[in-house]
């Protein structure tokens, strides 16, 4: 990196990219300590790793050790305003991000995808079809492997499909994506920006702060956040949407997926041939669409991989049709517009399994969608009164105390051509350790029908 000496690094939380972080320091020469405030109890396979790697740590509490170094790497689950940052900044020290640290080291060009919803199919699906197209493309960030683990072995010739969350553009200085791409940006993780939906959108406006003519910016014009945006450093946006013309970018011409660059045809597919369902994941595949074509991918490649691509698990995934009901583990609904999305994707009555750690929800949203379509709610979590408390009047609502309960009771009460949903618009951290942890306890619950 530029101005920094690569010798003490102190490393702010022990979780994924925490360790990939502390690696990739250990690998440079650096020498890495990592600190994290959480229970040694619920870390005891982070310390295996970490004294295999032979990496100094720390559980339970933050020492002044954190402090004895040349500079903080942060991870996204670690807050801004956390105690041991706050001190951090005022002793002087540097803070950047793990993203805006492997980035520091990575020769290859970075595909920067965030948003608040659809981040994960995204960056999937741009990875599924480069590879299609004959392109060598990692996928990684806030999806599977930590940035840090594969920086360094991406070549010039490469490139990285990064999974991109708001958390990890908060402390960015130099990152720079040669592709950057915001899908949408609604309220979320509020919690984490003092209520505040401009800092919320500021931290997702990181991603292209530091791009010029050279690189590449994708944008929703459907989006009021998005379509009116002045860009910087002379960036001239490609755009995708659903119902608007664009003359740089994607859009949806009838039946038909259209690509143009300066008002000029290069691209069409059926819609049809986007074989992951919903309106929301159309847009998506748009901006995929626009990655491959600035990339020069070969249009009958692009399609014949739209077509083949399997979609996201725990994202609108089928787990199992049982007796005619469908079970749908959509786990990684973490917000109420998510669950918008993916009521929209059904038009069968739907059991619905809402609830859990609250980000300060507001239901109206989908308040329309929940009487139209959804027959029963099934109330979970920490949030399950604020939820029985917002529906109850419109639609039957039942507390459940496990997930279990819930596919039990709907396994009982759904007919044939109905949907069991898991679509929970709030975080797991309340019964579970992620979503991933929620969508398997979900899945398991299902097959063991």
């Amino acid at each position: 990196m530029k101005n920094i000496e690569l010798n003490k690094i102190s490393v702010i939380g022990a979780v994924r990219s925490g360790i990939g972080a502390a690696k990739l320091v250990k690998k440079l020469g650096g020498i890495p300590f990592v600190s994290d405030g959480g229970s040694k109890e619920k870390l005891t396979e982070t310390a295996r790793i970490l004294s295999e790697a032979g990496i100094e740590f720390e559980f339970g509490s933050h020492s002044d050790k954190v402090y004895d170094c040349d500079m903080i790497i942060t991870s996204p689950g670690v807050p801004s305003d956390s105690e041991v940052l706050l001190k951090a900044r005022q002793k002087g020290i540097k803070i950047i991000s793990e993203l805006e640290f492997a980035a520091s080291f990575c020769k290859g060009k970075i595909i920067s995808i965030t948003g608040t919803n659809g981040k994960t199919t995204t960056t999937t699906l741009c990875a599924y079809v480069l590879e299609e197209c004959g392109f060598k493309v990692y996928s990684a960030g806030n999806i599977g492997l930590a940035f840090s683990e594969i920086a360094m072995e991406v070549k010039e010739n490469e490139y990285v499909a990064l999974e991109t969350s708001s958390f990890q553009l908060d402390h960015v200085d130099e990152f720079k994506p040669y592709i950057s791409v915001i899908l949408n940006i609604t309220p979320d993780h509020l919690d984490r920006y003092e209520n505040s939906f401009e800092k919320y959108k500021d931290s997702k406006m990181n991603i292209f702060r530091n791009q010029t003519k050279f690189e590449y910016t994708i944008l929703n014009a459907d989006d009021d956040n998005l379509n009116t945006l002045k860009l910087q450093n002379d960036l001239k946006p490609f755009y995708f949407s659903l119902n608007k013309p664009v003359e740089d970018g994607c859009t949806v011409e009838g039946s038909n997926v259209v690509f143009y660059r300066s008002g000029k045809k290069e691209f069409q597919c059926s819609v049809k041939d986007v074989s992951i369902p919903g309106e929301h994941n159309l847009a998506n595949a748009m901006a995929v669409i626009i990655i491959t074509k600035i990339l020069n991918a070969e249009n009958g490649k692009i399609i014949s991989a739209l077509r083949t691509f399997k979609g996201v698990e725990h994202r609108l995934e089928l787990v199992r049709e049982l007796d005619g009901v469908k079970y749908i583990n959509d786990s990684k609904a973490t917000n109420v517009d998510s669950v918008w999305y993916a009521l929209r994707s059904f038009d069968n009555p739907i059991f619905l399994i809402l609830g859990g750690k609250d980000k300060g929800n507001d239901y109206s949203k989908i308040a329309d969608l929940v009487a139209s379509k959804v027959k029963k709610i099934y109330a979970i979590g920490s949030s399950a009164d604020k939820v029985f408390n917002y529906f109850h009047r419109d639609v039957k609502v039942e507390v459940k105390q496990s997930l279990q309960e819930c596919i039990s009771a709907a396994n009982k009460e759904a007919r044939e051509n109905e949907v069991v949903l898991l679509s929970p618009a709030c975080a797991s951290f309340d019964m579970f350790d992620n979503y991933e942890h929620r969508g398997k306890v979900f899945k398991d619950a299902v097959n063991n029908l």
